[in-house]
């Protein structure tokens, strides 16, 4: 049998690695996502419709901050039954609300970090904003699985081999902000484009008065 030196079985090892590496990277799906003028759009969810499986929910929460009168981030993408925590890193207070049929809550002003985080155990989109401060607007998009992604600066997401249909989303789409479209992957294609038709998002947050006005309060 041939014997082998340690210099000779780990460069052995890392051209296996390599290898394996390349036939993962080859096995990838790339969607690239546009508007309607063609430019590449940035922190679009898709959402994998064929996963619906229930990976097991992290129990340390995800963070919602507010920062310089901002949420930050603007979009928190988690699964359903997760927990998100709302510190507010100002100093100032806020009132941290939401009407979005997902998860309608509600943190009265306070100051810090509330004591408890809130639960969010429906899928779907909500949207945050501040009694106090009209320009703050924040999106939380609870995903039903962990087979989420978030689409780059250049529009572009990585998706497994697997896919063959998936939800995409936007904070600024021109349709309903709660809706999501589905598309069904181009058969045989490795790369696919799809275009979403963004509108310009409002100067100030005017979600609760739109809730309000179709539920007759």
């Amino acid at each position: 049998m041939p014997r082998y030196t340690l210099k000779k079985r780990v460069g052995m090892i890392l051209s296996l690695s390599v290898l394996s590496c390349v036939s993962i990277a080859l096995k990838a799906k790339t969607l690239t996502i546009v508007d309607q003028f063609g430019n590449p759009v940035e922190h679009a969810v898709v959402e994998l419709l064929q996963s619906t499986a229930q990976q097991p929910v992290t129990k340390t929460p995800a963070i919602m901050d507010q920062v310089q009168k901002q949420f930050a981030p603007k979009l928190l993408t988690i699964v359903k039954g997760q927990q998100v925590s709302f510190p507010n890193s100002d100093d100032i207070r806020h009132h941290v609300y939401s009407f979005s049929p997902a998860k309608p809550f509600e943190l009265k002003l306070y100051a810090g970090t509330p004591k408890a985080p809130i639960t969010f155990e429906q899928p779907g989109v909500v949207v945050l904003g501040c009694n106090i401060h009209d320009s703050m607007v924040g999106y939380i998009y609870i995903a039903q699985s962990s087979a989420h992604f978030v689409s780059d600066e250049q529009g572009n997401v990585t998706l497994p081999d697997t896919t063959t249909s998936y939800w995409l989303w936007h904070p600024e789409q021109a349709q309903e902000i709660i809706e999501r479209t589905e598309h069904d992957w181009p058969a045989g294609h490795s790369n696919s484009k799809v275009e979403i038709k963004l509108t310009k998002p409002e100067p100030r947050n005017t979600f609760g008065e739109m809730f309000k006005e179709h539920h007759g309060n």
